[in-house]
Order: structure tokens, then C-alpha cells, then sequence
């Protein structure tokens, strides 16, 4: 679902009530772990946490006027959307993760192209969720979109 949002604060207050300390959660989760130098903005209409043009100017390459995105949440629909780059770039994050998500024994691990889908908000991992945030540096970040834009 779109939400008009200029702030990650606006995002949060326009989302349904039954979301809202969910939602809140993940953000203060994402705060508390990401690595310093990643910025938090609303970009594609979402809360979006994204390398700054002072770190990275030539910014998205399929859209250069924005900051490089790393991760993102929404409310979708039907689900709550975490949207994390790094994931698929690293596999032995990806397979850390899913392994850790498996043990976790809170359900099937429902994954698409670089989203994780929350179907069921009482059971977000929270804590594997900030794990994960905090495995890649700004700068590890930009060396592994680069690699990858490279190919």
C-alpha cells in the first residue's frame, strides 16, 4: 500500500493501527543496529535506510537523483515488507540468515526477490532482524553493489 509520507514519522502515522507498534518496532530495531553512515529518508514511498550522496554521489544507478538503497519496510496489504539489498548479494549472509530464521521455529520463511514478507506480526524476529542489519558497513555495502553493478 502507498502511503504520502515525507517522513519516516508521517509513514508511521498514516499506516493502519494494528501496524503502527509493529512497524515502530522494526524501525527502532533498525536504528539501534544499523552500522553508522546509512541514513534514514522515505524513499519509493517507504521508510528506506540508503547510503547518502556525501558517502556515494553517484547515487541508485537506475535512478541517480536518489541516495543507494539498502533497506526498506512497508505495509503492504497483506504482509509487512522487509526489503534488504544486501541479502541476495552475499550468500553467506543469505544462508546465515536462513539457517537462523529455520532455528528459529516461527514458521516458514516466506522470501521473493529481496523481500522478506511478514504475514503474521506477532511473529517478526526482531532480534535476528537487527543481527542482520548489522552485518554490512556502509563501505562493504558500496564495494558489493559495485561488484555486482560491474557484472
Amino acid at each position: 500500500m502507498k502511503y504520502e509520507a515525507e517522513t519516516v514519522e508521517d509513514y508511521l502515522n498514516a499506516v493502519p493501527e494494528e501496524r503502527k507498534e509493529a512497524l515502530s518496532k522494526l524501525r527502532k530495531t533498525l536504528l539501534d543496529n544499523l552500522p553508522k553512515g546509512f541514513e534514514e529518508l522515505i524513499s519509493y514511498g517507504m521508510p528506506s535506510y540508503s547510503v547518502p550522496f556525501s558517502l556515494y554521489p553517484q547515487g541508485y544507478h537506475c535512478n541517480p537523483t536518489i541516495p543507494l538503497p539498502f533497506i526498506s519496510f512497508a505495509s503492504q496489504k497483506n504482509f509487512i515488507g522487509f526489503y534488504h539489498l544486501g541479502i541476495y548479494s552475499d550468500e553467506e549472509i543469505l544462508f546465515w540468515f536462513t539457517e537462523a530464521y529455520q532455528k528459529l521455529n516461527i514458521g516458514r520463511l516466506d522470501m521473493g526477490k529481496s523481500c522478506i514478507r511478514f504475514k503474521k506480526i506477532d511473529r517478526i524476529p526482531y532480534e535476528l532482524l537487527g543481527e542482520l542489519v548489522s552485518k554490512i558497513t556502509v563501505e562493504q555495502w558500496i564495494a558489493i553493489y559495485e561488484k555486482h553493478l560491474k557484472r
